[in-house]
């Protein structure tokens, strides 16, 4: 037997070493443009804060549990999941069923470019078109779109042949001078009506999905912390439309008062030192509090204090 001996000194961080820690980290695909700011600030107030600065392609979340992370058109993001290039990601459902993607749908987001709420797919056609109704659409109209299958699918089960154009944005701005038919993306129907346009069929809803590769979904370490994620982004959209409101209460108003207070269980009620005295806190929703105020005022409420909610994880 022979040895061969070497004054090289150990690495001791073999690149082994660092790639396994990176592989138990969970990747992370983000969209860029209509959902990007709503998608950051969630982030940002579930401490997961996407730190980047203009010009970085390769962002950073401080968290452990959290190791490359992309911001990537939403179109782009079903398909790179699916094929494993990230554990999970933020898109949008209409780019789940338009790509097709095999993807694990893990939670609904439930919000848009501009804030809480769905979007529609929807069909809409010059006003001045003597067309109310999706079926009455004439064999042959110029469909523009930007999403193609979707819309090739939606047509052929209707059994209306359609010259299909993919669009690239400012779909609206095409009917009826290039188009006669445009499938997009509406949360309002706003923008079509400014745009001289109807809506005369709908699509499908869609809204912001979390959506995971199946491997990672099927890797029990990895699941956990994609769960751990979830709850903290769910925290904060608990959290968003609520707030605590703490008050005191003199003991002959107190049954008044817990009566007309809503909470997510019971109210907490605490007795104070030395007086005749307890101290109520509860949630409420925000959209009530003005109303609320008053009322409880009026029963008697003292010291009332409203106070902003970051998270809430039932």
């Amino acid at each position: 037997m022979s040895f061969i001996l070497s004054n090289k000194k150990p690495n001791p961080c073999p690149l082994s070493f660092f790639t396994a820690i990176e592989s138990d980290m969970i990747t992370i695909a983000l969209p860029k443009g209509s959902l990007e700011a709503q998608t950051l600030q969630l982030f940002k107030e579930a401490d997961l804060e996407v730190r980047r600065t203009d010009r970085d392609y390769n962002p950073r979340i401080a968290d452990d549990r959290i190791g490359k992370v992309k911001i990537l058109r939403p179109q782009e993001i079903p398909t790179y999941v699916e094929k494993g290039y990230f554990d999970i990601g933020i898109s949008g459902l209409d780019w789940v069923n338009e790509t097709g993607s095999d993807i694990v749908e893990v939670a609904d987001l439930s919000y848009s470019k501009t804030g809480e709420g769905n979007v529609k797919i929807v069909v809409a056609v010059h006003r001045d078109e003597p067309i109310e109704d999706v079926s009455h659409i004439r064999p042959g109209s110029r469909v523009t779109t930007e999403y193609p299958e979707l819309t090739q699918k939606y047509f052929k089960q209707l059994g209306i042949p359609v010259q299909l154009f993919h669009s690239y944005g400012a779909s609206e701005a095409k009917v009826p001078d290039l188009m006669d038919v445009v499938v997009d993306l509406t949360e309002t129907g706003t923008t079509l009506r400014k745009n001289g346009l109807k809506i005369i069929g709908q699509i499908m809803e869609s809204y912001t999905v979390i959506i995971a590769n199946k491997a990672s979904w099927a890797d029990p370490q990895k699941r956990r912390e994609i769960e751990e994620i979830k709850i903290l982004l769910f925290g904060v959209i608990e959290a968003r439309n609520k707030v605590l409101l703490t008050m005191n209460v003199p003991t002959r108003s107190m049954d008044k008062i817990v009566a007309a207070l809503p909470a997510m269980k019971k109210p907490t009620v605490s007795h104070l030192h030395g007086i005749d005295y307890y101290s109520i806190q509860t949630v409420v929703p925000k959209n009530a509090v003005n109303q609320l105020i008053p009322k409880l005022k009026a029963c008697g409420a003292e010291d009332i204090l409203e106070i902003p909610i970051t998270k809430i994880v039932p």
